[in-house]
């Protein structure tokens, strides 16, 4: 979950030192704060590139596709959904019954929602919350729903973790207990009674201001404190447990409970880069085993009940002062890092010089096994990873849908070599990821103005048959530098490809396209100039997954109902709510598509939610806001089960406001009244009975 900035608003880029200086305020024209760009991504506004594929841009086709649309549909006269909801109005609307003192907040029928037809299920005819200001430090939850905390950052995961102290954190207790910013979540069934399940998160990256007293600067950071939040990276399993399902879920440290981190956990290269001189270092001359995992972003669940893992943002990580490999340069590789070869000098590239090539893959993981040696698989490329989200054809080939995270990157579908069963045994590994075609798309648009798609396209192969479709590029190459492969076969950039989902009910594919707001001109992938707010994509495959041709349409350009570039299907803006950055989708059993939102603070001045969208029937494109999260935060990893009435998010870098610190905090999320710090964490928003 890239944020957007502007390079040339920084006038601190020739300031820097050798190493991290202050988070950089007043360089960001994005949707988020200064300090998401400096801790997330590294700065990285400074160091892009866009891909220099000489397809043209996503944008250049949508607003074709999206001025045939608009005449048909008489887009242009608009007015405001809702007024935002202040801290007050919010906290008055609801009578707190949730987490901790008063602190879960509802909106009841004080504010008007618009929507007939709700969702299905148990989530059927919720109550649309808000909109909600963005300075609201409340989890804002529709009427007749309660909201719990089950997890947070520094509690218990592994049977012999001590409790999390503020004052005397070490790398040693972090590695034990849940990490920091979790993002995708995944709760996977123990047993049969519906009493136990396992709850796998992401964690992506650290807040250094806002995590360690006597916080100065990054100059200030101790080495014992670097490696603290290397500890905090990486992945959580948990097992969590209840009295039945509709019951809430509480962690429980158990033999299942393990961390995963970017310290100490080793992982196995697979696929046919595994072994390559690309990849092989000074301490793994074989080139098989990676020691960690970095910036985890979002993923996927796969159908055998392993989970996989995005390594998103790992340019950021490094020591760059020699020249690097060319081909790298299109990953912005920072030149400072975050001072982890203060102590672990594999994170200077003067030293080993291919260490970055050992990040940016596709991670799988059998939460199962706590012994298990998780993996990462090259045959799936190497690029910023939002994450990966699997499905199985009918012939039993497994698809696993990504998306390149940065304004003018990809979109990507990796088809398997091998078949899996029909119903494959949970927990169990196999190697289904390891062989496979790689491909990535490019859009076009034509056919009729009048039909039901606003354009179509094809999934150029990248690899084919274990050999590489890139003219000059070996199979290695293509798979390390595949950014570079991508250009090569003129595919189409987007504005930020982030979550990429297969909707189980209807078969067609989602992807969310959250912003590229630095950009002056057409030519980034989206269907506005300085795009703000986003977008979704709805892809129709022509037979089945393993199809190399599709159709596609725009059910939402996102943003205030009330600007004329927004379209949400047709619909009259009083009839739909705002939403902007769209960032994780996700389906409920019903087929319902949910959208997690990363920017709403930067584009609306609302805070990030939780959104249902309708996809079919007559209120195609309506939004529906289900949650919101606390000021800073954005909303991640959604678990919505219709059947049961229960909504799990992650709630992530609460409290990231420009100016916050130890002693300035601006959340205190989740309210437990004993830090004195915000906690990352996970929520579950379940109906009251």
């Amino acid at each position: 979950m890239t944020t957007n900035c502007s390079p040339e608003t920084s006038s601190a880029a020739t300031a820097r030192g050798p190493r991290l200086a202050l988070p950089m305020l007043g360089h960001t024209r994005g949707s988020r704060s200064a300090q998401t760009c400096h801790f997330r991504c590294g700065d990285a506004c400074l160091t892009e590139n866009p891909s220099t594929s000489s397809a043209p841009a996503f944008e250049q086709l949508a607003q074709r596709a999206i001025a045939r649309r608009s005449l048909l549909a008489g887009l242009g006269a608009a007015v405001v959904a809702g007024a935002a909801l202040s801290p007050d109005e919010a906290r008055a609307a609801g009578s707190g019954r949730g987490q901790g003192k008063g602190r879960g907040t509802r909106a009841d029928a004080a504010v008007s929602a618009p929507g007939a037809l709700a969702p299905a299920g148990a989530l059927a005819g919720f109550a649309p919350v808000g909109p909600v200001a963005a300075d609201v430090d409340d989890v804002v939850v529709p009427d007749g729903w309660d909201w719990h905390s089950i997890i947070a950052w520094g509690d218990p995961v592994e049977r012999d973790a001590p409790a999390f102290d503020l004052d005397a954190q070490t790398p040693e207790a972090q590695a034990k207990q849940f990490g920091y910013n979790c993002d995708y979540l995944t709760v996977l069934p123990l047993g049969g009674s519906g009493k136990r399940a396992l709850l796998v998160a992401n964690h992506e990256y650290t807040n250094e201001n806002i995590m360690y007293p006597g916080y100065v600067d990054d100059e200030s950071l101790t080495v014992e404190q670097r490696m603290t939040s290397m500890a905090a990276h990486g992945m959580s399993v948990v097992e969590v447990r209840r009295d039945g399902p509709g019951s809430p879920w509480r962690a429980v440290p158990s033999r299942y409970g393990r961390r995963i981190t970017a310290s100490t956990t080793e992982f196995a290269l697979t696929g046919p880069a595994a072994g390559s001189d690309l990849v092989r270092t000074s301490r793994d001359p074989e080139g098989t085993t990676v020691v960690g995992t970095l910036n985890n972003c979002a993923g996927g669940t796969t159908p055998w009940g392993t989970v996989l893992s995005g390594e998103e943002n790992f340019q950021g990580y490094f020591r760059n002062t020699a020249t690097p490999d060319e081909r790298n340069a299109v990953y912005g590789i920072s030149d400072t890092g975050r001072g982890w070869d203060l102590g672990d000098e594999r994170f200077d590239l003067t030293k080993e010089p291919n260490e970055v090539n050992r990040f940016g893959w596709i991670v799988e993981l059998n939460p199962y096994d706590p012994f298990s040696t998780p993996r990462k698989h090259t045959a799936m490329g190497r690029f910023r990873h939002e994450g990966a989200t699997a499905s199985v054809a009918p012939d039993g080939r497994v698809v696993c849908y990504m998306g390149d995270d940065t304004g003018g990157q990809h979109m990507y579908k990796f088809v398997s070599r091998d078949r899996v069963a029909r119903n494959p045994r949970q927990g169990r590994d196999n190697d289904v990821l390891e062989h496979g075609d790689l491909y990535v798309a490019r859009f076009a648009v034509e056919g009729d103005p009048t039909s039901d798609y606003d354009g179509t396209g094809e999934w150029v192969p990248l690899t084919r048959g274990g050999r590489s479709m890139v003219p000059g590029m070996t199979l290695e190459e293509v798979l390390v530098f595949t950014r570079v492969a991508a250009a090569a076969v003129g595919a189409t950039p987007m504005d930020r490809p982030e979550d990429v989902e297969r909707n189980p009910v209807t078969g067609k594919v989602y992807m969310a396209c959250t912003n590229n707001s630095g950009r002056r001109e057409p030519g980034a992938g989206n269907p506005r100039v300085r795009n703000r707010y986003g977008h979704i994509v709805e892809i129709t495959e022509a037979e089945d997954q393993t199809s190399t041709t599709f159709t596609w349409a725009l059910p939402v350009v996102c943003g205030d109902p009330s600007d004329p570039s927004t379209y949400f299907s047709g619909l009259p803006a009083s009839e739909v709510m705002p939403i902007a950055c769209p960032d994780n989708v996700a389906f409920d059993a019903h087929g319902g598509l949910w959208v997690s939102t990363d920017g709403q603070p930067g584009s609306l001045d609302l805070a990030d939610a939780l959104h249902h969208v309708a996809t079919d029937g007559p209120e195609r494109g309506k939004v529906r806001t289900f949650l919101t999260v606390p000021v800073g935060a954005e909303t991640c990893g959604p678990v919505v089960d219709s059947v049961e009435g229960s909504v799990m998010v992650c709630v992530q870098h609460p409290g990231e406001v420009d100016g916050a610190s130890i002693e300035n905090q601006v959340s205190r999320f989740p309210y437990d009244g004993e830090v004195r710090v915000p906690r990352p964490g996970v929520v579950q928003a379940i109906k009251r009975r």
